[in-house]
């Protein structure tokens, strides 16, 4: 499929303007400066007066990390998901929210997919991990799992370490009005990265989450990512 551009109404624009205007706002003094600078880098294919081209942005891209915005419906299986990730392609709907849900959804949205997910990929290291991510994937139902649950408390709810302040760097919180708020407040539960606790640790799609993971750099993702590939591939167990 392919994102219809012309096809978006007026309402779609409106909403597309608040929502991007309004977290912007909102994750001042909360969002990693990775993702501010990477959203900063891309304000020409990327701001809150457009609604995101899609043949735009995937030109802007090949001058960058070379990803690419790839359309579904909405969600995909997930071994689809990871070998799209291992070609550089990012799934995105093209559908947006309406007026009248502007902060609940039951799936992931355009807003969601392309503010929430696209900025990071430009930025080198994060680029390289989820490409590994994608490439990571092996047939085997248990590391299926486990390699959604990486992704889960990474890319999507993750949080980084910024010299003295945690910071947001996960999508799913990115996208977030109240859990950008909430996922920083003191009396939130927040982990070590370990990647064998992420790995066997189950996650809850349906609410808001009860604790984070919090990486010390984007640094520690990559290198977590290789070694998992390369014990997974002598059929090791992650130390």
């Amino acid at each position: 499929m392919k994102q219809e551009f012309e096809k978006y109404t007026q309402e779609d624009k409106d909403v597309w303007k608040i929502l991007f205007d309004r977290q912007f706002d909102n994750l001042q003094g909360k969002a990693s400066t990775h993702y501010l600078n990477a959203l900063d880098s891309m304000k020409e294919v990327l701001n809150p007066e457009i609604m995101p081209n899609f043949k735009d942005i995937n030109k802007w891209f090949e001058s960058s990390t070379g990803w690419e915005i790839y359309c579904v419906p909405g969600l995909i299986p997930v071994d689809e998901f990871f070998i799209l990730l291992s070609e550089k392609k990012f799934p995105s709907s093209t559908w947006l929210r309406s007026m009248e849900k502007l902060d609940y959804l039951e799936e992931p949205d355009m807003f969601h997919d392309v503010f929430g997910h696209i900025p990071l990929l430009c930025n080198p290291i994060f680029s390289d991990f989820i490409h590994e991510l994608g490439k990571s994937l092996i047939h085997d139902e248990e590391k299926l799992v486990m390699l959604q649950r990486l992704y889960w408390f990474t890319i999507e709810f993750g949080l980084i370490q910024e010299k003295e302040e945690i910071k947001i760097y996960g999508a799913g919180i990115m996208s977030s009005f109240g859990e950008a708020i909430s996922s920083l407040k003191p009396e939130t539960e927040k982990k070590k990265f370990e990647i064998n606790e992420v790995l066997n640790m189950e996650f809850i799609t349906t609410e808001m989450q009860s604790f984070y993971f919090v990486i010390e750099s984007l640094e520690e993702l990559f290198k977590s990512i290789v070694l998992l590939s390369k014990k997974w591939n002598k059929n090791e167990l992650v130390n």
